[in-house]
């Protein structure tokens, strides 16, 4: 697998990186995962089926069950759960509160971590590389990963792009509200044990909160253009 390139972009919620690593893949012509639709997609499963999110062994039945698929579309990917169309579902605000149980769970990041891998290592071999973004691909993942991104916004950028996010999926909500869940789960992310949000220090920090996603892909497009051997 030496010849497949893997760019590692984590950061906290709200940053931009699943829209800045769509476009950022499609630059370089590589494989785009989103890890972070794959644990909101086992979340809803969870949902779905009335399951105890402090039940790990519940849990790890259905990430083991549970057929996640990440298919390019326009203006966003697609995912799929056991071949139904979930993108929108998965962006709600009670799969957002609910996903931080499934994250901490172990057997889940187990197996969803090895999925991500296989995809990274084997899924992306036709594109010759494959962007992930996430908490903890940079430093679980990939800790290997040719390119290594932390990026990150302020509170107040993050919850307006947020808060554009779900007004556009029909939710009701406050700039308020919003920066508070956003604060609040940035506090999580960062004390979690398993998983947690942190940067390595081989990471490339980038703060682009005065940069919208077209701004920040060229950005790091250009820095690999540059470094890559």
């Amino acid at each position: 697998m030496e010849n497949v390139i893997i760019v590692a972009i984590d950061g906290p919620a709200g940053a931009g990186k699943s829209t800045v690593a769509k476009r950022l893949a499609h630059k370089l012509g590589f494989l785009h995962i989103d890890t972070g639709a794959m644990y909101r997609a086992v979340t809803l499963a969870a949902l779905r089926q009335k399951i105890d999110l402090n039940n790990d062994q519940e849990l790890e039945k259905i990430a083991h069950n549970s057929k996640i698929e990440l298919r390019p579309g326009e203006p966003e990917n697609k995912v799929f759960l056991n071949g139904e169309d979930v993108s929108q579902e998965i962006r709600t605000p009670e799969v957002t509160r609910s996903s931080a149980h499934i994250a901490n769970s172990v057997p889940v990041r187990k197996i969803l971590v090895a999925r991500q891998q296989q995809m990274g290592r084997v899924d992306s071999l036709p594109y010759g590389g494959a962007v992930l973004e996430g908490r903890d691909i940079g430093t679980d993942v990939f800790p290997d990963a040719l390119f290594k991104f932390f990026l990150d916004a302020s509170v107040e950028t993050r919850a307006q792009r947020r808060l554009l996010d779900l007004q556009k999926a029909g939710i009701e909500t406050t700039l308020q509200k919003v920066m508070e869940e956003v604060a609040a789960r940035d506090d999580r992310d960062y004390k979690r044990p398993i998983g947690g949000l942190r940067k390595t220090p081989d990471s490339i920090v980038l703060d682009h909160s005065h940069f919208n996603v077209d701004e920040s892909a060229a950005d790091i497009f250009q820095y690999i253009q540059d470094h890559r051997k």
